[in-house]
């Protein structure tokens, strides 16, 4: 058995969604979440700033001797992830892989869809990792920028006429492909699911940050807690601990309940 916590970290607040369903499949394990809201999109940055705010976010977490890492966000998934697990001998896994294996399985038709952050799309893992687990399959892939802002500022309602908007624009070029599976390949992206579901009727949607949290879950690199503990969560930002703290109800379905803690991530060497 093993009580050391497991680490996750996200660009923003997007990783929440992660952690809730970590929390529902593992309630006897410590969870620290580090959220860089002082950076937040990573999306649209160069792969270069991407990788090193990635291991800036990693060191931090090693520093609560974590025994495993969840990258819960595309962008780092999509650009960084093997550096990042060449260089850490934590276990670490991020959100590509398990979407893309749900997804394969989901689609009917060999007509997947991909909505993600411009570095995202730019890295092609999700297409590496599509023709890894199922080559006949067709991944058509899309970049959405405007749907981190929405989320990070809880504009997340099918009824929302911005978000109406934004997702009309966003999705139109998904809607003359004839997909019948949409893998939302940020973590932010599914708060915005029922909006996202309403604009594409009938697609499946595949919440990768779950996919993730379920793939860790089942991970045999490191062992679980005491089963007879309760497990408890550890939330920390980059900047504003106060927004963060009263926007995350939203993500995680529940307020956090305490203190969020401050840190300066730049000091992180």
């Amino acid at each position: 058995m093993d009580n050391r916590p497991i680490g996750v970290f996200d660009s923003g607040l997007g990783g929440l969604t992660a952690v809730k369903e970590l929390q529902r499949l593992l309630p006897g394990e410590d969870i620290v979440y580090f959220g860089d809201t002082a950076r937040v999109p990573y999306g649209s940055r160069s792969r270069e700033t991407i990788l090193k705010y990635a291991r800036q976010d990693v060191r931090f977490l090693l520093g609560f001797g974590i025994k495993a890492v969840l990258v819960a966000c595309g962008t780092v998934s999509a650009a960084a992830l093997p550096e990042l697990t060449e260089e850490f001998s934590v276990p670490m896994a991020g959100i590509i892989l398990p979407a893309v294996r749900r997804a394969a399985v989901a689609t009917r038709t060999g007509r997947v869809g991909l909505i993600a952050t411009q570095a995202s799309v730019r890295a092609r893992g999700f297409e590496r990792a599509m023709r890894s687990v199922r080559p006949e399959v067709t991944l058509y892939s899309d970049a959405c920028p405007l749907l981190v802002p929405l989320a990070e500022n809880g504009r997340v309602g099918r009824d929302d006429p911005v978000t109406r908007l934004v997702l009309e624009e966003s999705l139109a070029p998904m809607r003359g492909r004839d997909v019948d599976t949409l893998i939302l390949g940020c973590t932010h992206y599914p708060l915005l699911a029922e909006a996202i579901g309403a604009a594409l009727p009938g697609v499946t949607l595949v919440d990768s940050g779950a996919e993730a949290a379920h793939f860790i879950s089942a991970a045999r690199e490191w062992d679980r807690a005491a089963p007879d503990r309760e497990g408890r969560t550890r939330y920390y930002v980059s900047d504003n601990a106060e927004g963060f703290a009263r926007i995350s109800g939203l993500f995680l379905g529940r307020p956090i309940g305490h203190s969020v803690g401050l840190v300066d991530i730049e000091t992180i060497l």
